[in-house]
This record gives structure tokens, sequence and C-alpha cells, in this order.
């Protein structure tokens, strides 16, 4: 098997006895409409969870309705709504605010809920200034909702590893104007049991149990689960039904009135949730400590190999802020001295049974990106081996570009004519393009 670096969906080690536990009939066999009676362990289990993820955090409520990251910003934006709501103040807020390397489900969600989305560009530092923020934030703010570090997904535009040193003044600015601040904890990894978002100020979050907590995503769509957890300030306008102790028996609380309503259908992805309560158990609060330390470590270790290779450099290098995870590199040398881009290196790749690195980062505001995510690896080795492979690329690129330029070569699937794609006389994906198709062939409808 090739070394896996194909960005965090990919994720850490996905324990095969979790797997084994999530398949037990008692898992599989179970429907949500059943009796709450006989759901006492599963709903336990889930609510064990919340209060593993309330101590990691420091909030007071978390569901599991979300299926991934996106729909847990879209749950906060939901919450948002009601919260100013219940205020009299929702037709006032309307926006709320966010920064470009930040991961982009936060202002696509934002927009989805009927808000205004507000977006800080990057300062020289590596993040937005504290001025940019404060001329944005108004009493039409209803929401700040930041990652940090900041976060890499699909079409993400940028992403540094950048820890933003200031941002309890920002939860600070935000709400003396009267806001809520959401922190999307993608990237847990580095910071688990060093930092708690509701003691920075935050009034909500979200974990990703297919990310942080050893749960295998299984590409888009699920299964995922995007834990949203929340202040007891806002913890009666989260999505129904809440999984609650009275006591006695484990039960489903529909009976709150004020929520915004589902998010998804039912209360959950139960198996993810197994899984991920399963790692966390085995792993302990001294493993899940030990973890953050080697995401840091390995992200750090790997660093000194990559700027020592010809034709590599990392994005605002006079940011003076520790990187501690996904820093984004940058082969805009490499391309200007070579001619040979980030696509041709990804290609290359392949052919040395490494996963091609992740360069979804459109638009590139920094040119020729690539994040490597040491904290996803499987050792040092690992991180050796794709380091290796980089530098032999480049060795490539500087003696004989069209090796790298003409890669792959050691795949069943070579390079694909990209430029067929921009002729749709070819090629029809859509309605549209097919009836392009049609009218440059002369074709009747």
């Amino acid at each position: 098997m090739g070394v896996s670096l194909f960005g965090t969906c990919t994720m850490k080690y996905n324990p095969q006895v979790n797997e084994a536990i999530a398949w037990r009939p008692e898992v599989t066999e179970a429907h949500p409409y059943q009796d709450d009676d006989t759901l006492q362990g599963t709903l336990e289990i889930v609510h064990r969870f919340d209060a593993i993820l309330r101590e990691l955090s420091g909030m007071d409520q978390f569901i599991f309705q979300a299926g991934g990251g996106a729909d847990a910003a879209y749950t906060s934006c939901a919450v948002t709504r009601a919260y100013h709501a219940s205020r009299g103040e929702l037709e006032q807020r309307d926006e709320i605010i966010t920064t470009i390397q930040t991961h982009p489900s936060n202002a696509a969600t934002a927009a989805t809920a009927g808000f205004k989305v507000i977006i800080l560009m990057l300062d020289e530092n590596g993040y937005p200034s504290l001025d940019a923020l404060k001329a944005a934030v108004s009493d039409r703010t209803a929401a700040l909702m930041v990652n940090n570090p900041d976060d890499i997904g699909v079409y993400n535009p940028d992403d540094m590893g950048v820890y933003n040193p200031e941002m309890r003044e920002w939860v600070r600015v935000v709400h003396e104007a009267g806001g809520l601040c959401f922190y999307d904890s993608a990237n847990f990894n580095g910071m688990m049991s060093k930092i708690r978002a509701r003691e920075i100020g935050f009034d909500a979050c979200m974990f990703m149990l297919h990310k942080t907590f050893g749960a295998p995503k299984s590409g888009v769509g699920g299964p995922a689960v995007g834990a949203h957890g929340c202040s007891a300030e806002l913890a009666p306008f989260v999505p129904t039904p809440v999984v609650a102790h009275d006591g006695d028996r484990y039960y489903l609380d529909h009976d709150r009135p004020e929520s915004c309503g589902k998010i998804r259908e039912f209360w959950g992805n139960v198996p993810v949730v197994l899984k991920a309560y399963a790692w966390i158990r085995a792993m302990g609060a001294e493993g899940v400590a030990e973890a953050s330390d080697i995401s840091v470590l390995a992200n750090n270790y790997m660093e000194r190999g990559l700027l020592a290779i010809r034709g590599v450099t990392r994005s605002h290098p006079d940011a003076t802020s520790p990187r501690l995870e996904m820093t984004r590199y940058s082969l805009a040398q490499m391309k200007e001295e070579t001619g040979v881009d980030v696509h041709d290196v990804q290609n290359r790749m392949t052919d040395f049974g490494v996963d091609a690195m992740w360069t979804s980062h459109e638009p590139w505001l920094i040119p020729e990106p690539f994040t490597p995510e040491a904290g996803e690896m499987y050792g040092k080795e690992a991180l050796d081996t794709w380091t290796a492979v980089l530098a032999r690329i480049s060795d490539e690129a500087y003696s004989d570009p069209e090796i790298v330029k003409t890669a792959p070569h050691n795949q069943a699937v070579h390079r694909l004519d990209h430029d067929a794609m921009e002729d749709p006389a070819r090629w029809a994906m859509t309605w549209r393009a097919y009836l392009r198709k049609r009218a440059n062939t002369g074709a009747q409808s």
C-alpha cells in the first residue's frame, strides 16, 4: 500500500475493532423509530460521548444530527438564526463574518441560511488583521465563523496552518457588538487537550468525528458526523431530538419549543458516533494529548525536510505564529525555473506509490500550492518516504523536466488530454454542454 497523504478526508488510523463494534446486530438492526426503552445502550453511549466532547471543548451541549462539517456549520447558522429571532433581532442581524482561509462551508452555509457574508482577507502575517475585523463588525453582525488554525477543504481558498494569537480579542469584539462566535474545529488534531473553544470565548464549535476521532469518512455524503456543541445559552435552540438522561433512563428529548428544527433526518449517524466513542475510550485522556503532540511534532519535522528541497517554499515566510499542522507550501519557484507545475508533480508522485498531494485550493492565493498533512500519516517512515519522493521529483524537474511533465508513467491510466475538456464537440457531461455539442456538430434537436 502506498503512502497516503490526501487531505484530511482520509484520516488517521481507523481501528478494525471499531468497525466490528459498528457491525454488531445491536447497531445494524436498530431503528430510530424504536421505543427509547429498547435503545438504552445506544442512547447511553451517545450521551457519554456528548459528555466527552463537552470536556474537550468546554461546551454545555453536543448533538450529532449533522451529517458532516458543512452540516455542522449550517447547524450553527440555524441556531444563530433562532437565537437572534428569540431576541427580536433577526431582521437586524443579517451578516456573518468569516475569513478567506476559513473552511469554505462556513461562508457557503451562512449564505444558504439567508445571511449576508463578509469575508476578511489575509494580512502579511497569514491571518486577517484585528482592524479589519473591527471595520466589519456592526449592529448587523449575527456571528463570526472561523477556524483557528485555518483550514483546508475542497475548493478551500487558502491554508497556511497559521494560528491567530489574537483570537480572544476577536471574540471580545464580536460579543461586544452582540454577535455570536462559532469555532470550526476541523483542525483539532494539533490542539486536542490543549485548547478548549469555550475558554477562548466561543459560543459554539464543531468536531468532525470522521476526521479527528478515528472514524472513516467514506466519501462525500457520508457516513460522517459533524458534532455540534454550544453553550448553555444556545442549547435550547439546537436541532431535536437531543439525547438526555433523567437520572433513571436515557431518552430522546423532542420537547424543545425553541429548537431551530431538524438539520437532517432522525438524531444522527449512530454507527459513526459509536466508532468515535470506541476510539477515544481506547486512547484515553493521555493518549489524546500524546496524539496532539505527535501531530504538531510530525508537521514541524516534515517541514524541515520539505524546505531543504529545491523549488519548495513556505507560504507567508515572515509569519511568526507557529505552524501547528497543515502548513501550505508552494512550488512556484520550481514552476518558474523548470516549467514543472504542481499538477505535474502530483501526477509523478503516483509513479512512486505515493498518493498525490492535495491541490484543491481554488482560488490560488498561494501560487502552485500543496498541503501535506503530516498528522495524517502512519509514522516517521511515511513522512520520510513522502519527503524523499518529492526530493527525487525536484531533482528530475531540474535535470529532465519532461519526465515529470509527461507523468504518470507507471499507472494503468495515463495523463488525460485536458484540452479535450474545453471542446464540447468531444464530450458532454451536462445538458448545456450537450446542446453546445449538437450545435457545433450541426445536429438537429
